[in-house]
């Protein structure tokens, strides 16, 4: 079993932070790090509380796959503005993960977001030979790339907002 965990600190609030990452609208062209996509196949109750989400990623190109990997995830222990759980299954080593999110409130509109997974390979076979090295591939500069994302997020949400002039 592999574990990743990171932290990253952003200009945001953890209510914007929140806004951002249960946003439900459309999504504008260039939203999102390269190559990662996710689809809300269904939205749970009013706090998220069972959402399901398909997400595609980037993955080593040795696996056959086109460099695209998937994943099925649903989100449970929802706690606004603070954190939440998902579990997936993903492929293409049929795998599953289990990841944590906590937003930490800074003050001065400082957010730190704290992330940790897990990741597990069903096939023993795989998980001996490729579980570790595709892991560390896909966890490669998430810290870096979240950020960016992040931020680059809250830019957009915020153009969203009416002025209050």
């Amino acid at each position: 079993m592999q574990h990743h965990r990171f932290s990253v600190e952003v200009e945001g609030t953890p209510e914007e932070l929140w806004s951002l990452f249960w946003y439900r609208g459309p999504r504008p062209p260039g939203a999102g790090p390269a190559g990662v996509s996710i689809e809300i196949l269904h939205p749970g109750d009013e706090t998220g509380e069972g959402l399901v989400r398909h997400c595609t990623f980037r993955v080593p190109r040795y696996l056959l796959t086109g460099g695209v990997g998937h994943s099925w995830e649903w989100l449970t222990q929802v706690e606004r503005p603070v954190s939440w759980k998902y579990d997936a299954v993903g492929k293409p080593l049929w795998s599953r993960a289990e990841g944590w999110t906590r937003l930490e409130d800074l003050g001065d509109g400082r957010t730190r977001v704290h992330f940790r997974e897990t990741y597990h390979a069903f096939n023993p076979v795989l998980r001996a030979l490729l579980e570790k090295r595709v892991h560390r591939y896909i966890s490669r500069g998430n810290d870096t790339l979240i950020a960016g994302a992040l931020q680059d997020g809250l830019r957009r949400l915020r153009q969203l907002r009416p002025s209050s002039d």
